[in-house]
């Protein structure tokens, strides 16, 4: 199995592999969000798959913007990604035959924890980071989660300057980030399942959570076969009919960490 984490040179390396022997019969690509894989729900998921099908699931693990990325250019079947606005212009575009809402969990606002403060809303919260300049840092990645990220600032009206001391965009996944976080008793946002199944967070705890803003949808997209000829779509739409199943939700509403659950299944 692929893994790729903010790492350009091994990216490209595995995409000329790809287009050497990647669409091969009884084998598919699925471009992943790090969340779904970093996690261990999309090792699962697939490895139950492989058994059942005899197919066989290559993953990259990226973060959604390269994801859909990857996915234009033709070089993986499916993409599991969570940006809403995002997966419906990529849609709208035609680089997708259909999209499916298969489930969702919810972002976090993390902070140090000597913050106490009450958080009325994320837009009051993140207010209130920028009018003390207390540091915050972003993934910078691209990824579903610094789209939200930004999607947040945008609601309180504040224009981001990358170059202010205040704000560190480290161009890292939802792991690293959490740790520079920690390291410098600072603010991220964070897709709550990456949260909770992260250890190094003695510094940080959750300062704001659970307001609608903050919800957060995954979609799966099968890939459009006119980007690339060579795709193995038949294989690929058997996976993603395969998501749409009663054993599959069962598998993402138990699938946990820590006795706490990280995803729930909304397809219908």
């Amino acid at each position: 199995m692929f893994l790729i984490n903010n790492n350009k040179f091994l990216y490209v390396i595995i995409l000329l592999l790809i287009s050497i022997n990647v669409h091969a019969k009884n084998s598919i690509i699925v471009a992943s969000t790090t969340s779904t894989y970093d996690t261990g729900l999309l090792d699962l998921i697939n490895k139950k798959f492989t058994d059942k099908f005899k197919i066989n699931v290559k993953v990259l693990s990226l973060g959604t913007g390269q994801a859909l990325r990857t996915a234009k250019d033709g070089n993986v079947e499916v993409i599991l990604v969570h940006h809403t606005p995002s997966e419906l212009k990529f849609m709208k575009q035609g680089y997708g035959l259909e999209r499916n809402e298969i489930m969702y969990n919810d972002y976090v606002l993390v902070g140090p924890k000597k913050d106490n403060k009450p958080c009325n809303s994320v837009e009051e919260k993140l207010k209130t980071i920028f009018d003390n300049k207390q540091l915050f840092i972003s993934r910078g990645d691209d990824s579903g989660t610094h789209r939200k990220e930004l999607e947040m600032w945008e609601l309180t009206e504040i224009i981001i300057d990358r170059n202010q001391d205040w704000y560190l965009s480290v161009g890292q996944g939802m792991g690293n980030t959490l740790l520079i976080t920690n390291e410098k008793n600072a603010y991220t946002l964070s897709d709550r399942s990456t949260w909770i199944a992260f250890n190094k967070k003695e510094n940080l705890k959750i300062v704001c959570e659970n307001f609608p803003p903050l919800f957060n949808q995954y979609g799966l997209i099968l890939v459009n076969p006119k980007l690339n000829k060579n795709l193995n779509i038949k294989d690929a739409k058997i996976y993603v009919d395969w998501f749409k199943t009663k054993e599959v939700k069962n598998l993402i509403n138990s699938f946990e960490s820590k006795g706490i659950q990280l995803f729930y299944y909304n397809f219908n």
